[in-house]
């Protein structure tokens, strides 16, 4: 398979995976709407929770993808690319692009300290206090300031994919939780008041911080480490799916498509 070919996949996948992320990115919204209440402290716990099953899904996909199609690789190989492509692509896809979306919209995001410092009720202002530092934008890696859970979720999948190689139901749970992670990460500086226009750019905001980076995760990332003859993707062929053109009903298929 040409590097065109592949890409021409590529973008098959990403078309044929919209519908569901757009009903994901509804499910986003449903869970802003119903946690909107909460403190920001709060949705800092949410997202401690939803970020690290956001990379175990993750890792499990990339890896058993990776796993699946090209059989002769060593552990150590697929636990690179599991690591890489689960800590990297979850980290644009539920911090990065939801903070530029935020930051596009006109919201920041405090900084993990002061969360916790506005919401003390004995904190006193002095007079070298920095008034504006709990508003300035802070973009929080989970991989960093939560290290002791992301990086062993990471690993989870990996081997959780070496000895169980699925991906269809890993990959739909991936993208829902994808966006409630990210959907928890608005929530730590959304205001309390949120307006319909609000809603709908958050909405856009949501669809594109889970279709992109998911699907750059879970096909586009283990695709471009396969050899071409590895990469067996029909028209409207989705590698996780296990979809198949009519046209190739007769081809052979792997013991993955069986």
């Amino acid at each position: 398979m040409s590097i065109t070919e592949r890409f021409k996949h590529i973008w098959i996948e990403l078309k044929a995976h919209s519908p569901f992320t757009l009903l994901g990115a509804a499910a986003g919204i449903v869970f802003m709407l119903i946690f909107k209440d909460i403190s920001k402290e709060n949705a800092l716990r949410l997202f401690a929770v939803f970020h690290p099953l956001h990379v175990v899904l993750s890792a499990m996909v990339t890896a058993a993808l990776f796993k699946l199609h090209r059989k002769a690789s060593s552990f150590l190989l697929i636990l690179v690319i599991g690591y890489v492509g689960s800590i990297g692509v979850a980290t644009l896809s539920d911090s990065i692009l939801p903070y530029l979306g935020q930051s596009i919209l006109g919201a920041t995001l405090p900084t993990h300290a002061a969360l916790h410092t506005l919401d003390a009720p004995d904190h006193v202002h002095g007079p070298d206090c920095d008034h504006n530092h709990g508003h300035e934008p802070h973009l929080h890696l989970g991989f960093i300031e939560e290290w002791y859970l992301v990086n062993p979720a990471a690993l989870l999948g990996v081997l959780l994919a070496y000895f169980w190689p699925q991906t269809k139901i890993p990959h739909a749970g991936h993208i829902l939780v994808s966006t409630w992670a990210s959907a928890s990460f608005m929530l730590m500086s959304s205001p309390e008041q949120m307006s319909l226009l609000l809603l709908a750019g958050m909405f856009i905001a949501l669809f594109l911080a889970v279709w992109i980076p998911c699907c750059l995760s879970d096909i586009v990332f283990p695709t471009l480490f396969l050899r071409a003859d590895g990469v067996h993707i029909g028209h409207h062929g989705c590698v996780l799916c296990g979809k198949k053109d009519p046209a190739e009903k007769q081809k052979p298929t792997d013991e993955h498509d069986r």
